[in-house]
Order: structure tokens, then C-alpha cells, then sequence
């Protein structure tokens, strides 16, 4: 298909989706997925682009248009098999956190000291929240942030290490490239729904997801796109933020499925493992400097660098085994993964489990044997 008739499919869609409240038309998959390729393509038009995500947005996508937008950036993402049987993918929130400090930064190589390989993706900053990411805070740690895709193949294949950080960068080089229009259209679009799930690491046999929401309306839409991507499972969690660990303060729903099967749910509750913590997550330290101004020009309470430098040393603490919020997130969230993945009799016994690598310094040579 030639570069008139793409760019004659996304005036079409258009002209679709954008046509008010009374009239605007969903579209079928194939024209979504056509869309979102003229999006990425290099001569993309950003005001075409802008005015289809923001339409398509306020329209509210449907499941076709969701897994078509997904398609397209799968179609061009630079996918990776690790020589492993089983790997969980970290799918956080690209745009990171910005009212505490973020644990699951850490996750995988904890998982991977439990014998299970996982991965975790994302970039440096983007919108909404322009956040304290996986990015900054593995990079504040001393980490290398810009492996290749082989690189982060290589490394999560390593019995050694088992765990590795890809960057959208590396992996989706043409996403990444929409950083400008993402950031002047301010509000999130289908893009920050979908960019999640591309999997840029994948297993032998079993790939499965672990990804946090925090609108109601979330998890069955997650799940339709997980089977979508390929994944063999998912567990879709009520998190802080939106992300992976959820409140150590009460009860949260996760929705999960097994073997591309239909999604249930639970009630999973900290205390039932152990903890007993006063805040969600990990706070802010108070003495961090105020942002001002950020990217959009919408004011920050704090720099997400600090967080990040605040996040990477309550992180590497908690991997030395130190008690605390950062170390409870790890417990609690790993405890979802192994229990969920049948690594452990209970939930009680995963967390255990989790503990164990941590206190025994297993989880902290798995960080450090990284690049």
C-alpha cells in the first residue's frame, strides 16, 4: 500500500471518528490498525495524527479500535525469544509515578531469583504524569538503560541474571518518535492504553503479563488486548497509581486468566501475608525539591528525577533486605506473580519465598549481575 492511500485511510478515519457526539462512527479493526500505521510511518502528518487520537479519545475506543492501534505497534516492535520456558512481563504505566516511590522498578530481578525471568519496559518520561520511571530509577541505580533488544534477550537468557529493562527507544523506535506530538496533545490516547502491551521480550513457551490499573473500567479491556499481544496469562492488578503493586494499606481486586482463558477475579489482601503498613506505598521523602514547572506546564510537586534517586536507593534497601514500605511492595507483589503461576502452595508461601531471596541477598546479586 502506497503512502496516498495509508494517508488517504486516516483522513477517512477521520472523518469517522470525528464527526461529534451524535454521528461519530466506530471503526472496524482493520481501519484502526491502518490508522495507527499511518501514525508511526515517518511522513506522518501530526496534525492528522492529533486531531484522529484526540477524536478517537473522546469518542471512547472500542475493543476493535484498541486491539487494531495495538496491532500496528506490535507490527513494528522489535521482538525478542529469551531461551527461557516461562517469562513475566512488568507492564507499569509509561508515564511513571509522581506521589511516591516506586517499588516494582525491582521486581524482576527478585522474580528471577525465585526462577522465574521477567522483564520491564518503558521510557523516560512521557504524559500525562511525566513520572518518576523504570527508566530514571534504573538509570539513578547505575544501570544501563539502553541495551538493545538482543542485549536484553541475552541477558534475561542468562541463568545468572534472568531480568532485564528494555526502553521503548530500543525496542519501538517509531512509537518513541511520537514523543513530540504525545507531549503537545497533553492528554493521554489510546496510545498510553496500548504501548504497555507490546512485549518486547518474549519466552519458549509461556509469556505472561503483570499490569496495574486504576479505573474500574480497565480490566476487561487489559485482558482482551493481553490475549490479543500473546500473552498466555495475565494478572491485572488494582495498583497504586496504576501500576503493578497494589495498596499496602487494604483490600484490591485483582483480574487475572490462565491459558488465554476467560478473565475472573479476587480480593487480595496485604495483611493476609503479613504486612501492616500505614500509607499505600512508600512516601515521598519531604525534603525533596519542588519541580515547578513541567513539561505541559502543569506544575509538579516534585522533580521526577529526585523520586527517582529517592526510589533507586528505598529499592536497592529493600533488595539488601531492609524492612520497610519498598520491601513489603516487593513481597506483595511477588507473591501475586508466584501464586499465581503455581510457584507456591499459597499466597502465604509466596510471600515467604519472596522474602527469602530478599533477605539471603539472592535478589540484590540478580540487580547487580545486570548491566
Amino acid at each position: 500500500m502506497s503512502n496516498t492511500e495509508i494517508n488517504s485511510s486516516l483522513h477517512t478515519a477521520i472523518q469517522k471518528v470525528a464527526t461529534g457526539p451524535e454521528y461519530s462512527k466506530n471503526l472496524p479493526y482493520e481501519e484502526a490498525r491502518i490508522a495507527m500505521r499511518d501514525i508511526l510511518a515517518e511522513d506522518s502528518d501530526p496534525v492528522r495524527a492529533a486531531i484522529y487520537l484526540i477524536a478517537l479519545r473522546m469518542k471512547r475506543e472500542t475493543d476493535d479500535e484498541n486491539k487494531g492501534t495495538l496491532q500496528a505497534i506490535l507490527d513494528v516492535t522489535q521482538h525478542q525469544d529469551a531461551d527461557v520456558d516461562e517469562l513475566v512481563d512488568i507492564a507499569d504505566p509509561y508515564d511513571g509515578q509522581s506521589r511516591g516511590l516506586p517499588a516494582s522498578t525491582f521486581l524482576a530481578p527478585v522474580l528471577a531469583a525465585c526462577g522465574v525471568p521477567a522483564v520491564v519496559h518503558g521510557l523516560d518520561t512521557i504524559g500525562p504524569k511525566y513520572g518518576a520511571t523504570h527508566h530514571k530509577i534504573l538509570k539513578a541505580a547505575g544501570k544501563n538503560v539502553h541495551l538493545s533488544p538482543e542485549e536484553a534477550r541475552d541477558q534475561v537468557s542468562n541463568s545468572n541474571i534472568g531480568w532485564a529493562y528494555i526502553d521503548q527507544l530500543q525496542s519501538c523506535p517509531a512509537l518513541h518518535n511520537l514523543f513530540e506530538l504525545r507531549q503537545r496533545m497533553i492528554k493521554r490516547s489510546v496510545i498510553t492504553t496500548v504501548e504497555v502491551l507490546t512485549g518486547p521480550i518474549r519466552a519458549r513457551n509461556k509469556t505472561h503479563l503483570l499490569t496495574g490499573y486504576v479505573h474500574k473500567a480497565y480490566p476487561p479491556i487489559y485482558a482482551s488486548l493481553a490475549r490479543k499481544a500473546g500473552f498466555d496469562s495475565a494478572m491485572i492488578v488494582r495498583g497504586v497509581e496504576g501500576g503493578v503493586v497494589p495498596s499496602l494499606q487494604q483490600e484490591a481486586k485483582m483480574t487475572y486468566y490462565h491459558e488465554m482463558g476467560e478473565e475472573e477475579s479476587i480480593q487480595i489482601d496485604p495483611k493476609s501475608i503479613g504486612i501492616e503498613q500505614s500509607t499505600r506505598a512508600t512516601p515521598i521523602p519531604k525534603d525533596l525539591a519542588s519541580a515547578g514547572e513541567r513539561a505541559d506546564n502543569i506544575a509538579n510537586p516534585f522533580n521526577p528525577d529526585d523520586i527517582a534517586r529517592a526510589a533507586a536507593e528505598a529499592g536497592l534497601a529493600a533488595l539488601s533486605g531492609e524492612k520497610g514500605t519498598a520491601y513489603d511492595s516487593l513481597v506483595y507483589s511477588g507473591a501475586i506473580v508466584l501464586n499465581h503461576l503455581g510457584r507456591a502452595d499459597s499466597f502465604a508461601e509466596a510471600a515467604d519465598k519472596i522474602r527469602q531471596v530478599l533477605d539471603s541477598g539472592e535478589a540484590l546479586q540478580r540487580f547487580n549481575a545486570a548491566a
